[in-house]
């Protein structure tokens, strides 16, 4: 039996320093370069979010994945220093950590089985995409 799947698009705009007190000075310039300016830089970000399709009542769960997705995202990373987030503490603000972390965040405030992927635009050339493991956890659907 197929499915389908049902992507929306949401955007923020953050700043952030690619950087770990795990490398030296030196060796946080050689493996992040440009993105290690002390001062940071910013992103508009794109994050796609990825969820099987509701059916007949997809207009209400369309409307349920915005108010999750702006109430856990958007107003939290929105105009924000990603740096300072507390779940970066212990990891660097790259797009592959941006992309768990958002898949996380997700992944226990909607229906179990609902999130299929979250996918991230950070620049022209850059797209982060998590699936995720199976879905033990999040709301029942109903």
């Amino acid at each position: 039996m197929s499915q389908v799947n049902v992507t929306r698009r949401y955007r923020f705009c953050a700043a952030h320093r690619l950087h770990t007190d795990h490398l030296t000075p030196e060796g946080n310039r050689a493996a992040f370069g440009k993105c290690n300016n002390p001062n940071g830089h910013g992103h508009n970000y794109v994050v796609l979010v990825t969820v099987k399709s509701g059916g007949s009542q997809e207009a209400r769960d369309l409307e349920r994945l915005d108010r999750v997705v702006n109430e856990a995202i958007v107003r939290r990373f929105d105009h924000q220093d990603l740096n300072r987030d507390p779940e970066f503490t212990e990891h660097t603000t790259t797009g592959e950590n941006l992309v768990k972390l958002i898949w996380d965040l997700l992944v226990t405030r909607l229906p179990a089985g609902w999130l299929e992927k979250v996918g991230v635009i950070e620049t022209r050339d850059n797209y982060f995409e998590y699936a995720g493991s199976a879905q033990l956890t999040g709301e029942s659907h109903g």
